[in-house]
């Protein structure tokens, strides 16, 4: 069977940045659906009429991938207003930022904390592989037709390429996959 809208298609695959450190190994196949909101479009087009055992090389640049950085998604909040456990590399969801925090924060993003200082915590709202060009080493694993619940649905449950937070599932946190 050929990759087209509508299927799901198996991935394993090694995800490096432009100076071949590799940010990301997926080992073990996971099923994504083509046609939904599971992949960037760019990878999407890349796979289209290819099948099972297919190899696809891919450059991706920020635009495409998960956009560029932006500053403006950097916050610099009060540590009183986090918990004494908090520690770096935590995401908390714009929607449960404490009161007290900068009302301008977006609370449809997901916040790192990137640093934590005794005065200070910074939060940052950008997808940590933001500003990031990246190449991607694909296998086709396998592909199979969709379920009309996928379908309906728009994914097969797998986040790693979108972080939606708010109304949409985003309890998986950010995770590369």
């Amino acid at each position: 069977m050929e990759i087209n809208n509508a299927c799901v298609v198996a991935l394993t695959w090694t995800l490096k940045d432009t100076l071949g450190e590799t940010l990301d190994t997926l080992d073990e196949p996971v099923e994504f659906l083509v046609g939904g909101k599971d992949l960037l479009p760019k990878i999407e087009e890349a796979l289209q009429g290819h099948s099972k055992g297919a190899k696809v090389d891919l450059h991706i640049e920020p635009e495409d991938a998960f956009g560029d950085f932006d500053d403006q998604l950097l916050f610099l909040e009060p540590r009183s207003l986090f918990p004494k456990d908090l520690e770096e590399g935590m995401t908390i969801e714009g929607t449960a930022l404490p009161t007290g925090c900068n009302p301008d924060a977006p609370r449809n993003a997901l916040y790192t904390v990137t640093e934590i200082y005794p005065e200070h915590v910074v939060l940052d709202g950008n997808h940590p592989l933001s500003g990031i060009a990246i190449r991607l080493h694909m296998k086709v694993e396998g592909v199979r037709d969709a379920t009309e619940e996928e379908i309906g649905r728009g994914t097969c449950g797998t986040g790693f390429f979108r972080i939606e937070v708010g109304e949409h599932d985003a309890s998986e946190g950010r995770t590369l996959h």
